[in-house]
């Protein structure tokens, strides 16, 4: 159960983190600039959105198991999982790239929202949690395909549980924790996580009859790794490493895996400073604590 949880875990915590933290922003630039009756469409927003995404995923656990069988439910499969792998690898260098002028961009578009209405409030909040959610949920139904406990379900809570305590306490001033190497880190893990996924994918699109070489294995190596070890079943649960994979597989696990995560790790390149103007904000440094230590500097 271990192994299967600790990918699910990492998926809600990276994921969910970035969820709070955007919710958090919006609610304390609205408690900031005294605007505390649009708190309520706020959260209707982000309850609506929370509630599509748990529908996703009702629908694609109901469409695999239900609707589709046999070769029509591996080729399902394959292909969520191959747009996960695509929606995670944009949104780790995505966050990677906009995190320090989140903040901002989510107050200026609130302030937008904010003069057209009610309705424009509620829309804000629920597009810019939606996205994030809809990312895990794809990304959760595609790494937890073939578990058969709720281990992977339970991670998912615990890990966006575990992101919810972060938030309130980053939030609060309680909790300081270094959210640039903090995502970094999650990234590269997450950048594993996905390459387990598409590996995983290109094992349904042979089972589907799409790709050959099912039975082509590009080694074996149950003589060390054993799947009921516990070292076996962690690589086996968290990045999807077995010990007889195809030779599609192998290929389609390194191709993705080595240039991404070469990229992914890389400094990323400083743009020449325009002129005198300051560096953008971290995407928590809108909460009231953080303004006042702002003031007081």
């Amino acid at each position: 159960m271990g192994q299967v949880f600790a990918a699910s875990y990492l998926i809600g915590l990276r994921e969910g983190l970035e969820m709070v933290l955007i919710v958090s922003v919006l609610v304390a630039y609205l408690v900031k600039t005294g605007r505390r009756q649009h708190l309520v469409p706020v959260w209707a927003g982000v309850g609506a959105a929370a509630a599509l995404s748990i529908g996703f995923g009702w629908a694609l656990s109901y469409v695999s198991t239900t609707v589709l069988g046999g070769p029509g439910q591996e080729l399902f499969d394959a292909i969520t999982s191959t747009v996960a792998v695509v929606l995670v690898t944009w949104m780790v260098f995505w966050m990677r790239r906009t995190a320090r002028r989140l903040s901002g961009e989510l107050r200026g578009r609130l302030d937008g929202a904010i003069g057209l209405g009610v309705g424009a409030v509620v829309g804000i909040a629920f597009l810019s949690v939606a996205r994030e959610g809809l990312e895990t949920t794809l990304l959760f139904f595609a790494s937890a395909q073939g578990a058969t406990s709720s281990a992977p379900l339970l991670g998912l809570a615990a890990g966006i549980l575990t992101a919810v305590v972060l938030g309130v306490g980053l939030y609060a001033g309680a909790i300081r924790i270094n959210l640039s190497r903090f995502f970094m880190v999650s990234g590269a893990l997450l950048v594993l996580v996905a390459a387990g996924v598409l590996k995983y994918a290109v094992h349904d699109y042979q089972e589907a009859g799409v790709l050959p070489g099912a039975t082509t294995y590009a080694f074996d190596a149950t003589s060390w790794l054993d799947p009921g070890s516990w070292y076996g079943a962690l690589a086996s649960g968290l990045f999807n490493i077995t010990p007889q994979p195809s030779v599609l597989e192998t290929i389609a696990w390194l191709a993705y895996l080595v240039p991404v995560l070469v990229l992914f790790l890389l400094p990323a390149r400083k743009k020449p400073a325009a002129g005198s103007t300051p560096p953008a904000p971290n995407v928590v440094s809108e909460t009231p604590q953080h303004e006042e230590a702002q003031a007081r500097a």
